[in-house]
């Protein structure tokens, strides 16, 4: 069990490598998980990443949270529409304890209407239910509907923020603060602001959780059925390119460049990738790819790294139990004799790994 601890923990960079046998076809079938991974599971159409920046990155293990790889994870940027996915996470956990439902109707206010940006064209005196306006969240990033969400859950956008607030510092986000329940800022701000690894921390606990994929997964709905309907498509691209994507969320705003989260299942393998304020010299709409793509390089490494370890996890356990052996007395070398040892599997390994 040792051994297989000290595997798992070098694998994901948290420790030195473990002593390993050498092993030419487990070697082969890793080779063969890592590159096809890594070639056939994406297909983003591919845009220059030259001049291109970020405020960070990471991936995590979606059931554990630890690290697989990182850049810069903990350098603060601003989430834009990313925001969205605490709102989302605290009408989730108020429905868990019974204290709404997503089928309560919502009044929308005056104070949701008009507000900015991405939206859904609210008016004042529509009631629809909290099940509707997740859907404009999450597909649309309705900020109308994030504001009206807001209302209903504390009885003002600054109570509510506040609510916000607590709930990052419970999840230990302690580079994050909330100033608005959708991402909307414009010139100086404030903004809301947050980094890499504070938002992998929020979505961790949103993908334990089957309603917040069922929205973060659609590719499409209906809202407001009717002469004034609006056909919501998910700005989520790698739900169609990336294979087993299924979420989170997309976001960019002038001031706080591309943002997003997104995971993606393989098997019992789960990961979440974060790119932070990503921009481009050949401006946003490029931004936006390159964000796509770097998301799904980080998937697709972070998969293959879980597939590493469930490989070398079977690996270890099909060893027959070893028993010490009996200590002799050391031969001296032959002339001749080979002493150097074959290059072992984690030498080879940790050059793969070096980024």
């Amino acid at each position: 069990m040792a051994t297989l601890a000290a595997l798992k923990y070098y694998a994901i960079g948290l420790a030195e490598k473990p002593a390993s046998p050498t092993n030419a076809d487990v070697r082969r079938l890793i080779l063969a998980t890592l590159f096809l991974g890594l070639l056939t599971r994406t297909s983003v159409a591919a845009v220059s990443e030259v001049g291109a920046t970020y405020n960070g990155t990471i991936c995590v293990d979606a059931t554990t949270g630890a690290v697989l790889s990182e850049s810069k994870a903990d350098w603060p940027g601003h989430p834009a529409s990313v925001t969205k996915l605490m709102t989302m996470l605290l009408v989730l956990e108020d429905i868990q304890v019974g204290k709404t439902s997503l089928y309560t109707p919502i009044t929308i206010t005056k104070a949701s209407v008009g507000t900015g940006g991405s939206m859904v064209w609210l008016a004042a005196g529509e009631t629809f239910t909290a099940e509707a306006l997740l859907y404009a969240l999450m597909l649309q990033s309705a900020n109308d509907a994030a504001v009206a969400l807001a209302i209903n859950r504390a009885g003002s956008v600054p109570a509510f923020v506040t609510r916000m607030n607590t709930r990052a510092a419970e999840l230990g986000m302690t580079r994050t603060r909330f100033v608005t329940p959708n991402g909307l800022t414009y010139g100086q701000g404030p903004h809301d602001t947050t980094s890499a690894r504070d938002l992998a921390k929020l979505s961790v606990v949103l993908c334990k959780m089957p309603a917040a994929l069922k929205f973060t997964s659609a590719k499409s709905y209906t809202f407001r059925p009717g002469p004034k309907s609006v056909n919501l498509v998910n700005h989520n691209r790698l739900l169609s390119s990336f294979k087993g994507c299924d979420g989170l969320k997309t976001g960019w705003t002038v001031a706080a460049d591309a943002s997003m989260i997104t995971t993606a299942r393989e098997g019992e393998a789960r990961v979440i990738a974060v790119v932070l304020g990503c921009d481009s010299p050949q401006g946003a709409k490029a931004a936006q790819r390159v964000r796509d793509q770097m998301a799904a390089r980080l998937m697709a490494q972070g998969l293959a790294r879980l597939a590493l370890l469930e490989v070398e996890k079977a690996k270890l356990h099909a060893l027959p139990a070893r028993v010490a052996p009996v200590a002799a007395a050391p031969k001296s070398a032959q002339k001749g004799s080979k002493t150097a040892e074959e290059p072992g599997f984690f030498d080879w390994l940790g050059d793969l790994f070096s980024f």
